[in-house]
C-alpha cells in the first residue's frame, strides 16, 4: 500500500482538456490557452512536453490556462486583461530548476502567496503557503530576516510548502531555505551563486516570476472568481478589493450602551 501511494505521487497524469478554451459573457469573450512545458522526464531524462503533473490530488487530471485575449467589462467593472500573466505565464526559462514536474497545488500556493504579497511590497517580504493556507507572512530588515520570521510563524505547517519573495533571493536567504524542506521557491530573480545553494534540494522547484516586481499594480485589479458546485453549476463573483492598505485605514471600534 505504501509503495502504491508513493507511485501515485510520482505519476504524471495525461490530461484531455482542450488546447484552447473560450468563455462567453454575452457578446464578450475571454480566450485562454492551455500551458505546457518542455522539461526533462524524471525517469528517462528525455525532454517531454507536459502540463500540470496532476490536480488537487494524484489521479485528478488538471490543466493550467493563460488568459490570452479578451477585455471583460460587466456592470462598469473592468476585469484584468490579457498580457498580465504571473503563474499562468511561467515559461521553461522561468523554471530555473523544475524539480518534480509542477502540479496544481505547487502553482496555486504561489498564486495565493502573491495575492497576499500584492498589498505588502514596500519592504523585503516572505510569504509561505502550504496547500493554499498561509503559514507565515513577514517583513524583515533583509530578505533573510523576513524568511526567518515567516518560517518561525509556523515552521511545522511550512514544511513542504511554497515560499515567495518580493525581492531577488540573495545568498544568505538561499542558505536558510536550503536548510528546510520546501516544494517551491519563487522570486523576481535569483542573485549569482544562489541557485547552486538552492539546488542542493533536488526536488525543489525554483521559479522566477519577474512581474513580482509589479505586484502592487494588481492590488486594485479584479478578476472573475469561479466556484464550481457539485451539481455542475457555477457561481461567479468579482474578486475582492482590500480596503485596508495601511494602518490609517483601520476604523476604531465603537459601541453604545
Amino acid at each position: 500500500m505504501t509503495q502504491d501511494l508513493k507511485k501515485m505521487y510520482k505519476t504524471m497524469m495525461d490530461d484531455h482538456f482542450p488546447s484552447q478554451m473560450t468563455i462567453s459573457f454575452g457578446d464578450q469573450v475571454l480566450v485562454y490557452r492551455k500551458r505546457a512545458w518542455k522539461l526533462p522526464d524524471e525517469k528517462s531524462g528525455q525532454v517531454i512536453e507536459k502540463g500540470l503533473r496532476y490536480g488537487e490530488n494524484p489521479g485528478q487530471e488538471a490543466a493550467l490556462y493563460e488568459l490570452v485575449n479578451g477585455n471583460l467589462v460587466i456592470g462598469g467593472c473592468q476585469f484584468i486583461e490579457a498580457g498580465r500573466g504571473l503563474v499562468s505565464a511561467i515559461s521553461e526559462e522561468d523554471m530555473i530548476q523544475e524539480g518534480k514536474h509542477p502540479g496544481k497545488i505547487n502553482l496555486t500556493d504561489v498564486d495565493n502567496a502573491m495575492n497576499i504579497m500584492k498589498y505588502l511590497m514596500e519592504k523585503p517580504l516572505a510569504v509561505i503557503v502550504k496547500h493554499n493556507n498561509p503559514c507565515g507572512v513577514a517583513y524583515g530588515s533583509s530578505l533573510a530576516d523576513a524568511y526567518e520570521k515567516a518560517n518561525m510563524a509556523d515552521r511545522i505547517a511550512a514544511f513542504g510548502g511554497a515560499v515567495v519573495f518580493n525581492r531577488p533571493v540573495d545568498r544568505a536567504t538561499a542558505e536558510l531555505i536550503a536548510g528546510n524542506y520546501l516544494e517551491v521557491v519563487a522570486a523576481p530573480d535569483f542573485e549569482e551563486g544562489t541557485v547552486p545553494v538552492l539546488a542542493k534540494r533536488g526536488n525543489l522547484r525554483i521559479i522566477r516570476i519577474s512581474k513580482i516586481n509589479q505586484l502592487s499594480a494588481y492590488a486594485n485589479t479584479r478578476f472573475v472568481d469561479f466556484k464550481s458546485l457539485i451539481d455542475g453549476g457555477i457561481i461567479l463573483q468579482q474578486s475582492p478589493l482590500n480596503r485596508i492598505k495601511s494602518p490609517k485605514d483601520f476604523l476604531a471600534a465603537t459601541c453604545e450602551f
